[in-house]
């Protein structure tokens, strides 16, 4: 993901996070978009951020697991989206030259993973009438929210060296 870090969004518009608003943190640069996006958009009613829980069964260890899906936005328009912010690499099957190396394993397990999560999220959200969706680089492009990064610099020559005039 690009610009990837961590910290604490302060939400402007209070009334519309449905949680505690003094405590939003986001776990990307694109969920901190993703929340100005919801903050400041006027069809929004009501939202929060990793609130909503959904149960999964993870097919790696057979065992249940807890997932908070990033987003819950309740729309003035009456409807209800669960939102998940992935890069689209992570939605697709793993593409690796070595599948027995451990970054393929880990990929492999990646994607299974949020497989596991997404069906049981999709489920969830059919049975509360809500709609699931992930949001990858493309979408947020689409909707403005992710900014066109500005491309790479153009390499320059460097100055000659400074030479300092005789008297």
């Amino acid at each position: 993901m690009a610009n990837t870090y961590k910290g604490k969004y302060k939400v402007k518009n209070r009334g519309k996070y449905n949680g505690n608003a003094d405590d939003v943190v986001y776990r990307s640069g694109w969920e901190k978009q993703v929340m100005i996006f919801l903050d400041e958009n006027t069809a929004v009613e009501k939202w929060n951020s990793e609130d909503f829980k959904v149960r999964y069964f993870y097919d790696v260890d057979k065992r249940y697991h807890t997932y908070y899906v990033d987003f819950w936005v309740k729309w003035k328009s009456g409807g209800v989206t669960l939102i998940e912010v992935k890069p689209k690499k992570q939605t697709e099957p793993p593409k690796v030259k070595n599948p027995k190396s451990k970054r393929a394993l880990n990929e492999a397990f990646t994607y299974i993973k949020n497989q596991n999560k997404w069906e049981a999220a999709e489920s969830v959200a059919k049975d509360n009438g809500y709609k699931f969706v992930i949001w990858t680089e493309d979408e947020l492009k689409a909707q403005g929210i992710l900014k066109r990064q500005p491309g790479k610099l153009k390499k320059m020559k460097p100055l000659p060296a400074f030479k300092k005039k005789k008297r």
